[in-house]
């Protein structure tokens, strides 16, 4: 078909940002024109993958007095936005998951909103330059300019699926057992109590720039054309929460754009014991920033027979790796995920999907955000564990790694899931329907 121009604003996350750029990769591939209108840490980095940059701020510049000589003008991280956010509030994690509703949940929202506002007048100016034919936006809440324009607009979910809310499923964020209604209410009580008035002057402010008023506690609008979101068919919630059809199940998004990678000879299976199992630690990339867990992690799992690849994080440099480990700050985990047996996850969304892709099962160790509901989820279907994070202890982490090792049926079920989620493609699904769209 002819060249179309879509533009792509993820979160400014390793998650969403890699879930648009396995999709964008997809249109590249069929010839068409992708831009990306992500926050400007990522500057560069999207570029090198042939996609056009046009990035954006969220937040004013620092002042210069505000950091450190050695930092002054110094390169920042991609998605260096939300790892500052998530280390200034991390002793938030520790909580209940109600309690937080206060203490990070709302503060979470209101920096994105902040961060909405603040760019708002750049993005539209991003539209009106680059000419989108269809607008992506893979985030949890409305930046009205990508919706008042003249292209359609497309909601993407990389969040655990439990963000289209529905009266028979458990609250999001909430991490509670869709079988236990018990305090399903208190939670909504207090979510409502701790976010009306933030949204109520959220909804006005959208109002005001021309886009549609938000669905009550919503902070994003649903597309009337195409939404699609991440969660494999065998593990979602359609059957308590049917969805219309302007909705599509992308059952797993993974790129291709991922580093290739060689497993390090120091854990290869002929160096080590018979019984070794390969096993993927990471925490994702804000998870990770938390030194202390990754230390205890570490210490714990350096006792066992196993080999560990390990995703170091942003704060690799603060702890050494035993014997039985290899890690590097980043790793391509597209192409690490295929070689291992297991996972000890964060819960993130795509990391969760893409151990669905590749039929890994997991340990789930959740932080914040959907991590609990997506931890909550793996545990309850049966193809991982979930363990309290900071309150685990250490025989509760290796009798979860020798359990679900040595269970047989639970693998050859996770084995057909894979087969059909591979087979699904939904990188090249999405891109089908984002050329339908725009045809």
């Amino acid at each position: 078909m002819v060249q179309k121009t879509f533009l792509f604003m993820p979160e400014s996350a390793y998650g969403p940002t890699n879930n648009c750029i396995g999709i964008g990769n997809v249109l590249l591939q069929r010839g068409h024109r992708v831009v990306f209108a992500a926050e400007a840490s990522w500057a560069g980095r999207l570029e090198a993958m042939g996609f056009v940059e046009d990035l954006v701020d969220l937040a004013p510049p620092p002042e210069p007095s505000a950091v450190g000589p050695e930092e002054d003008g110094a390169e920042p991280s991609a998605g260096q936005f939300w790892t500052d956010f998530i280390r200034d509030t991390a002793p938030e994690f520790r909580k209940p998951t109600i309690e937080q509703l206060s203490t990070f949940v709302q503060p979470t929202w209101q920096a994105l909103i902040d961060g909405a506002r603040y760019c708002q007048p750049q993005l539209a100016e991003i539209i009106a330059r680059q000419r989108p034919d269809a607008i992506i936006e893979d985030n949890v809440n409305c930046f009205p300019a990508l919706i008042t324009g003249d292209a359609p607009f497309v909601r993407m979910v990389s969040c655990n699926p439990l963000e289209m809310r529905g009266p028979d499923l458990p609250p999001v964020f909430s991490g509670y057992p869709i079988d236990d209604r018990s305090a399903w209410d208190a939670f909504r009580a207090e979510y409502d109590r701790t976010h009306r008035p933030m949204w109520t002057e959220y909804d006005e402010w959208v109002r005001s720039c021309g886009a549609p008023g938000l669905g009550d506690l919503d902070f994003i609008h649903t597309s009337k054309r195409l939404n699609m979101y991440l969660y494999p068919a065998a593990v979602d919630y359609v059957e308590r929460r049917p969805l219309d059809g302007s909705w599509h199940r992308l059952d797993s998004s993974v790129r291709e754009t991922d580093a290739a990678f060689e497993l390090p000879a120091s854990l290869a299976a002929d160096r080590h014991p018979d019984g070794s199992a390969l096993i993927y630690l990471s925490l994702g990339s804000l998870g990770s920033a938390d030194v202390d867990l990754m230390r205890r992690l570490v210490g714990i799992l350096a006792h066992t027979p196993h080999r560990f690849i390990v995703s170091k994080g942003p704060q690799a440099d603060e702890y050494e790796l035993p014997d039985n480990m290899w890690g590097a700050a980043q790793v391509p985990q597209t192409r690490v995920l295929p070689l291992v047996d297991l996972v000890i996850t964060h819960g993130g969304n795509n990391t969760t999907t893409e151990c669905f892709h590749f039929g890994k099962p997991m340990v789930v160790l959740p932080l914040f955000w959907d991590q609990f509901d997506n931890a909550q989820r793996v545990d309850e279907t049966g193809y991982g564990v979930r363990l309290a994070t900071y309150d685990f202890a250490d025989h509760e982490l290796t009798g979860a790694i020798d359990r679900l090792l040595g269970d047989a049926p639970m693998r050859a079920s996770l084995d057909r899931m894979s087969a059909v989620v591979q087979a699904r493609s939904g990188v090249q699904l999405a891109g089908d329907l984002l050329e339908e769209l725009v045809r």
